[in-house]
């Protein structure tokens, strides 16, 4: 059975970031890449298993928001810093815009809106 679709961004960014992070290490011996790939990306991943799973479609919605929240200010500041597009702009704008849809969908999940 396919994931829900409000699932599909979670494992998404999940996938690119644990990917990405794994790059950056073959590319850079860089151990920060690497350690930030795994850990971004193992939480987005966990939070899309939550949300497809249904039980817990709410929590996952919280943890893929905080989780994309974080990675955006982390690597929007390394772009303003570094003015590199690439990754960390590319990250920046797509964690920014995985944060607004899961904000988004946690809110309608919320269990204080369902009567």
């Amino acid at each position: 059975m396919a994931p829900p679709g409000s699932a599909h961004s979670a494992f998404g960014l999940g996938g690119l970031v644990l990917v990405g992070g794994t790059i950056g290490y073959f590319k850079k011996s860089s151990k920060a890449s690497l350690g930030a790939g795994i850990v971004f990306g193992g939480l987005l991943i966990s939070s899309g298993v939550m949300i497809s799973k249904g039980d817990h479609v709410y929590e996952g919605h919280l943890l893929a928001c905080s989780t994309s929240g974080v990675m955006t200010l982390a690597m929007g500041h390394r772009f303003l810093s570094t003015g590199k597009f690439m990754p960390s702009g590319v990250i920046a704008i797509l964690g920014a815009i995985a944060t607004g849809y899961h904000i988004q969908k946690a809110l309608e999940w919320s269990p204080t809106g369902k009567t």
